[in-house]
């Protein structure tokens, strides 16, 4: 159990579903379908009707070869809407971004979780924002910035590599004052891994969620989908997504990040059936 103030994440209802709200124009699947306020609140609810348990709002594209934008830009886009979600809806709102600009003003306005792809790497003033909120942090790993980060894909060990640099990050992360038990990890789908790479993560989550931290996986459409299917349009690429999900699910996740949350939902009810899973 997360306790943020007056609002909870029950973890033993794994896995609960982030659903995304891109504020961008260049996001690889939806950039610029919400970048919108309007838009991006009615995009809101409907993934709460669907079923979301946390709204990811993001106002930088962290795709691979982006060149990342200002801190004033990126307020400028997500902290109207965070602070409008904050006062209309009861759901946990995540601001995903590693600037701790950002993440400050992001929690200021009602945001209750941080989303650090950088795994505090980039800024790590970002755990004290959290720390000083009693927030909550979803730590994932990258091999480096996005502009890069593909070339940057060899590691000697793909999993104890991650596992290591997520600790770190960890640490870093309770040095600042983070509680423990608001710490999540993510082992960074499509940050810096080749495809095999990041089929050899999905194959071995159990390794993750063995470390004593909640685990959330970010595969919603991702390249490595497409390229398993022969399907280079990211709106092809749902089934491969729900895929990714129930299997996630079944080796322990906690937490899935998605951008079809009604699907997803549908599926993991239909899994949690079968197995009589409660």
């Amino acid at each position: 159990m997360i306790e943020l103030g007056s609002k909870k994440l029950d973890l033993s209802e794994k896995p609960l579903v982030m659903g995304i709200v891109n504020m961008t124009p260049d996001s690889f699947y939806d950039g610029g379908k919400y970048n919108d306020p309007e838009k991006a609140l009615g995009r809101i609810a409907s993934l709460i009707k669907d079923g979301a348990d946390i709204i990811d709002i993001g106002g930088e594209s962290t795709r691979p070869g982006s060149l990342g934008i200002s801190a004033e830009e990126e307020l400028g886009r997500v902290i109207p809407v965070i602070e409008a979600a904050a006062g209309e809806f009861d759901t946990v709102i995540s601001v995903d971004t590693t600037k701790a600009v950002v993440a400050e003003e992001a929690l200021r306005c009602g945001a209750l979780m941080v989303n650090d792809i950088s795994g505090l790497s980039f800024e790590p003033q970002v755990a004290q924002k959290v720390s000083e909120k009693g927030a909550a942090i979803i730590l994932t790993h990258t091999s480096s910035r996005p502009v890069d980060m593909q070339e940057k894909t060899d590691y000697d060990s793909l999993i104890s590599d991650i596992t290591d640099s997520l600790l770190n990050s960890v640490e870093t992360a309770v040095a600042a004052g983070v509680a423990r038990e608001n710490i999540i990890i993510d082992p960074g789908i499509g940050f810096g891994k080749t495809t095999e790479q990041n089929l050899e993560i999905i194959r071995k989550l159990e390794e993750f969620c063995h470390l004593g931290f909640p685990v959330c996986l970010g595969a919603s459409r991702k390249s490595f989908i497409g390229e398993i299917l022969g399907s280079p349009l990211a709106e092809q690429r749902l089934i491969g997504s729900v895929c990714s999900v129930i299997i996630s699910m079944l080796k322990g996740i906690s937490i899935v990040r998605v951008h079809d949350v009604l699907e997803t939902v549908q599926a993991i009810r239909t899994v949690k059936s079968i197995y009589e899973v409660n």
